[in-house]
């Protein structure tokens, strides 16, 4: 493991349960009749698009956060390089 696995396995396990936690809010619909359970879950339909844009916008920060730390590794190992040398 390179020396930011810890964090990004860590901040990995932080953007999980902040996916999770979207799920929550979304109630199961009561269907009443034939036909019912496609109109409950047309009238909810804001809360999906909530949901979909969230996981979007949370998954768009994770990618992120990850090609933040490829620059992080990779500047640390240019900046070491002269000390330990010289």
């Amino acid at each position: 493991m390179n020396e930011s696995g810890r964090v990004e396995a860590f901040s990995d396990g932080v953007f999980a349960i902040a996916v999770t936690l979207l799920i929550l809010d979304i109630k199961v619909p009561k269907a009443d009749g034939p036909g019912g359970l496609w109109h409950a879950l047309g009238a909810q339909w804001p809360s999906y698009a909530a949901y979909v844009v969230s996981f979007l916008v949370i998954g768009i920060m994770w990618v992120n956060h990850h090609q933040v730390f490829s620059y992080v590794v990779r500047g640390a190992e240019t900046k070491a390089r002269p000390t330990v040398s010289g």
